[in-house]
């Protein structure tokens, strides 16, 4: 079960890994996106559905989502599968999960991407410990938080060094689009939820106006996905240069490529753009009750993993009063003009991918042969 693209995008890797250690011999069934259905599953819900951020973006939804739980709760519990994964999304994700719990306790719960309970809510560390058989981080130093409770924890990689971040062709990108030599290239990332959207995207756009208008050249490029693209084209039509939006993963690595600087909603890009060594500026806001809540709760200093990793402020981050257009734009506005500190980012992420698992086993296996470890015995001639 994947709730928004990042874990779409995990499952898919992860299914595909299954195919190759089992030859074959495994069938799907569950939610996902469109990575998901590419690798053969026919989702039980639309995953758009299930993809929602922050506090008072959810309440609307709430019947809709306890609804789909029900669902797909039962759905599980009557195909009685050899092993259930959650990817993610723990609103949805652990509420399933539980009411499977409840009802079918044979059947074995892996959940795949640790909650953060080293930035906040570390009591989770042990409500997943009475749910789940095994849990999978994605993030070196998170197994202990877990094992300490009980649960089993394996640290598999993170997914995004599967990705192709760091491997764009530029010189494709720049051909394909008609780019000149002179054409300066930012990529403009507002995340992947319709909410993120529609909050980030005006706020990128004046601050765009203001950069541009002193800098020619300059070309914004939108990589997005199939769940928001309709949204993004509407909202991006009218912005004062030119501007491209590219779909697929190959074109947004390609757009890093060709890149000298991003700006991206706080999330797994920032991790891409880190291994794709495009320096980056992140900004986020959500509405001002809910950071209210989330500022109490949370533990660290930082909302962007590349710096909690290195534990300092390398790459800006504009969050909730600080991300409006004067202040992204000055942000931008010095990248643009100081290689040196550009080149600053670039050196100073250089760590973060053997981090992340980058030249091992590929995290999609380890996940996997974790996954089959965790499979009963064969039923039958199934398999």
């Amino acid at each position: 079960m994947a709730g928004e693209p990042s874990g779409d995008a995990l499952g898919a890797r992860l299914m595909a890994a299954l195919r190759r250690l089992t030859g074959g011999r495994v069938r799907f069934a569950g939610i996902g996106g469109e990575r998901m259905a590419a690798e053969g599953l026919e989702s039980l819900v639309p995953m758009g559905e299930l993809a929602v951020m922050g506090l008072f973006e959810l309440l609307p939804r709430i019947p809709a989502l306890l609804r789909r739980i029900d669902q797909t709760a039962s759905a599980i519990i009557a195909m009685k599968p050899d092993v259930v994964v959650g990817i993610d999304a723990p609103g949805f994700t652990v509420r399933v999960a539980r009411k499977v719990r409840d009802r079918a306790p044979e059947i074995p719960l892996v959940h795949y991407v640790a909650p953060t309970v080293w930035a906040w809510k570390p009591k989770r560390a042990a409500k997943y410990a009475a749910l789940y058989d095994h849990l999978l981080a994605v993030l070196p130093f998170e197994p202990p938080y877990f094992e300490r409770e009980g649960l089993p924890c394996t640290f598999v990689g993170h997914s995004v060094v599967e990705s192709g971040a760091g491997q764009g062709d530029a010189a494709r990108f720049r051909r394909d689009h008609g780019l000149s030599d002179g054409d300066r290239v930012l990529a403009v990332l507002p995340g992947s939820r319709r909410g993120e959207v529609t909050r980030l995207l005006p706020v990128f756009r004046a601050a765009l106006e203001q950069v541009a208008a002193t800098r020619p050249g300059l070309v914004a490029v939108v990589p997005t996905v199939a769940t928001v693209a309709g949204t993004v084209r509407a909202a991006v039509a009218d912005w004062p240069l030119r501007t491209l939006v590219v779909e697929g993963d190959a074109a947004k690595y390609d757009a890093f490529a060709a890149a000298e600087l991003a700006v991206a909603a706080s999330g797994t890009v920032a991790l891409e753009l880190a291994l794709s060594g495009l320096p980056s500026v992140i900004a986020y806001r959500v509405n001002p009750v809910t950071a209210a809540l989330v500022r109490r709760l949370i533990r660290v200093k930082y909302v962007n993993l590349v710096n909690l990793m290195l534990d300092r402020m390398l790459v800006p981050e504009l969050l909730q009063q600080d991300c409006r257009p004067g202040t992204l734009a000055a942000a931008l506005a010095r990248l643009l003009d100081d290689p040196a500190a550009r080149q600053e980012q670039t050196d100073g992420v250089a760590d973060v991918a053997a981090w992340l698992g980058r030249g091992g086993p590929p995290p999609s296996e380890r996940a996997a042969r974790v996954i089959l470890d965790a499979v009963p015995a064969p039923r039958g001639d199934e398999g």
